[in-house]
């Protein structure tokens, strides 16, 4: 239930600050505030919010340092986060997907706009995956653990986000097969998303530089040009 959900919303600005807390409190979501990311790293110690909406320009520990160090961290890792941010160039906002954002949204922005977002984030993050034809994946350099969201590459653990990780899921799922930008996103960010295509270009480039030998050079994760992407099993050594 919403009733249940909490909120860390990490905002400089009062005003902007308690216009989030507001609108989230009327939807009888649980909301908790911080003004900078040092705050923000105090309240996460002893509070397991189940979302986090993050400012890009914070004094002190930056929005993209604090998003870097959740990523990081393995009880953060797979925390989603709703980067705001007051810059309108794309460069600002893939650097926030790179980081690990799961969502962005620019300001002004619309409250009603923020409140959905924050449910089609949860909505993503909290939903069971479907039945797997097997619990995992192991073949050659690759192993994946569907029930315990555990990447191993040459014998080595990889950490990934939850989205890298069912991108990653999907597509191992479906080797060889040419999989369009739609389909990546209907899958991996649901029916109900604002991200755009290019989000899946992001986190296909960070997939890569997780798990491929040479990202530059990707054996595993092939782009056919005009089309998306697919993955080619026969490559695993």
């Amino acid at each position: 239930m919403a009733s249940a959900q909490k909120i860390l919303v990490v905002e400089d600005e009062p005003d902007i600050r308690k216009l989030v807390q507001y609108n989230l409190t009327q939807e009888r979501f649980s909301v908790l505030e911080a003004e900078d990311g040092e705050q923000a790293l105090k309240l996460l110690q002893r509070e397991r919010p189940n979302l986090v909406i993050l400012d890009l320009m914070l004094p002190g520990v930056s929005g993209l340092e604090l998003c870097r160090l959740l990523k990081q961290r393995s009880e953060t890792a797979k925390l989603p986060i709703l980067m705001l941010t007051a810059k309108a160039g794309e460069a600002d906002r893939i650097v926030g997907l790179e980081m690990g954002a799961d969502d962005y949204l620019a300001k002004p922005f619309s409250p009603r706009e923020m409140v959905a977002r924050v449910r089609a984030i949860l909505r993503r993050s909290e939903a069971k995956p479907a039945t797997e034809t097997a619990p995992a994946f192991d073949k050659g350099s690759l192993k994946i653990d569907f029930s315990t969201y555990e990447v191993f590459v040459r014998g080595k653990p990889v950490k990934l986000t939850l989205k890298e990780f069912e991108l990653l899921r999907f597509m191992v799922l479906n080797p060889s097969r040419v999989l369009n930008r739609d389909q990546l996103l209907d899958r991996v960010w649901g029916g109900e998303t604002f991200v755009t295509p290019r989000t899946v270009d992001v986190h296909i480039r960070r997939l890569r530089k997780a798990v491929e030998k040479d990202d530059r050079k990707p054996k595993w994760i092939l782009t056919v040009r005009g089309v998306g992407y697919k993955f080619d099993e026969k490559a695993l050594e």
